[in-house]
């Protein structure tokens, strides 16, 4: 299983990578996995103020629909405007050209709640 070591994780299969000001957020390989081909992405508005556990927008599937959450509060900053063309880099490269959303954190706090590498795979070992 594939978990990169510079991200945290929501309890709900998304990752968060902090970089400053700006996090870029995705759903873990798990979560794609789980969603087998995904085939459209409902991508957030710009602009938007989220908070954490907020549903932000939904990742659709050949199997099901799964609505996506912020794992942490702030604004939508930027959108990855490249999966509108092509949905499948969620499943391809979850954790690079898969990302969805950048978010500027309102209170970088909050990152402390999430899990680390190592505590998102023993949740995923206890599914």
């Amino acid at each position: 299983m594939n978990i990169p070591s510079d991200l945290l994780f929501a309890t709900t299969h998304e990752w968060i990578r902090p970089a400053g000001e700006k996090s870029t957020v995705g759903i873990s390989d798990h979560a794609q996995h789980e969603l087998t081909d995904v085939v459209y992405v409902e991508l957030p508005t710009v602009g938007t103020r989220v908070e954490t556990g907020q549903q932000v927008c939904v990742v659709e599937s050949v199997k099901a629909a799964s609505d996506i959450y912020s794992p942490a509060s702030g604004t939508v900053e930027a959108v990855n405007e490249a999966l509108s063309a092509d949905p499948s880099l969620i499943n391809s490269d979850p954790y690079g050209a898969g990302w969805i959303f950048k978010l500027s954190l309102s209170n970088p706090a909050e990152l402390q709640t999430l899990k680390s590498p190592t505590t998102y795979e023993a949740q995923l070992k206890g599914e």
